[in-house]
């Protein structure tokens, strides 16, 4: 699997995805302000990977910051967590590394700089790792709930490419492929910005598994057919009833899998869970540059001057969802105390405090 961002000489090297698939390039950070500009552009996207170039930033910020004392590099510190914070709304694991990075600090900042600098880097990549490990497990718990023979509809991106790597989503299609198990991937082109066409059906051609792209409107005729048995999505945010933020586009989905009687899954870290926010109608949206539903590729394909709407997000209610998947293992129809009691099990080892 293709990475999706590293640390490497103390520089953050992320895939511009943006390019994809035509292109694999791979760009050199050493400022913390081309990482933000990269999770505003999309050229690195995907809640746990947001969360990532996120730590990875801060981590380099204080790194490079010409700060002499810990007051000036506290100031310093402070002033780059709130760039951060302002790169995107909706995906909460990008305020819960922020807000890691912050105890991080305030543990270590009674040590040298040097030290306080080394404990930032270390928590940047031990978030890294702790996210690829969160994802096998992910897989390893869901693909229980996937038949052999089963043809199965995801929307968006929810692979390596959104994550540090094998995936929420495509992770828990990658372990039951892996254990032998013959599925068909139906991978919806995701309007507007196209992460299924561009981004999923690129991980699952390269890796040999069975897809098949289809436009965001042959959803329900592909499953009246019996061709889609399942649903599986992954999330940007959670509230703590279960209704979960995803990519646009989602909602409908699930309403169409209920009407067919069709499993729909959600597959997420408990990173991705925003304890804080008791419901779906309270978690913000974010809607983006109108461009993207006028041009493709900066080839325009509406009429200039219409009026566009460009919501990034939509909430199903957690009714609809038929089981969340997390590292913790998978909760069948989610709801607030089950959803709580995920932050119990004694297997989880990382952060669970979240805040936006």
């Amino acid at each position: 699997m293709t990475a999706t961002i590293e640390w490497i000489d103390d520089k953050v090297v992320l895939l511009d995805q943006r390019f994809l698939p035509r292109e694999e390039r791979y760009v050199a950070f050493a400022d913390y302000r081309d990482i933000i500009a990269s999770i505003r552009n999309l050229a690195i996207r995907g809640a746990p990977a947001i969360a990532i170039a996120a730590a990875m930033g801060i981590a380099l910020a204080v790194l490079n910051v010409p700060a002499q004392t810990m007051v000036e590099l506290r100031e310093s510190f402070a002033s780059v967590c709130r760039d951060f914070a302002s790169a995107r709304p909706t995906a909460v694991n990008l305020f819960w590394a922020i807000e890691r990075m912050k105890r991080r600090f305030d543990r270590t900042s009674g040590d040298s700089l040097d030290e306080l600098r080394q404990a930032l880097k270390d928590e940047a990549l031990t978030i890294l790792a702790e996210d690829i490990a969160a994802n096998r497990e992910i897989g390893r718990a869901g693909s229980a709930l996937i038949s052999d023979g089963e043809g199965i509809l995801t929307h968006c991106n929810a692979g390596a490419l959104a994550t540090g790597g094998y995936g929420t989503a495509l992770g828990v299609i990658r372990a039951a492929w892996e254990a032998g198990k013959r599925v068909t991937v139906y991978v919806d082109e995701t309007r507007p910005v196209l992460q299924g066409a561009r981004l999923t059906a690129w991980e699952l051609h390269n890796e040999g598994i069975p897809a098949v792209l289809i436009t965001d409107g042959m959803a329900a005729s592909l499953m009246k057919r019996g061709l889609i048995r399942s649903v599986i999505v992954g999330a940007d945010r959670i509230a703590a009833n279960g209704d979960t933020a995803n990519k646009i586009g989602t909602y409908g989905l699930a309403l169409l899998a209920r009407d067919h009687g069709i499993p729909f899954y959600v597959a997420a870290p408990r990173s991705s869970i925003d304890m804080a926010i008791s419901r779906g109608e309270d978690i913000p949206i974010e809607e983006r540059d109108p461009s993207e539903v006028t041009h493709i590729q900066g080839i325009p394909i509406a009429p200039a001057g219409i009026a566009v709407m460009n919501p990034a997000f939509d909430v199903t209610p957690s009714g609809l969802i038929g089981a969340l998947i997390t590292e913790a293992g998978v909760l069948h129809r989610p709801t607030a105390p089950g959803i709580a009691s995920l932050f119990e099990c004694s297997c989880y080892k990382g952060e669970s405090q979240h805040s936006a």
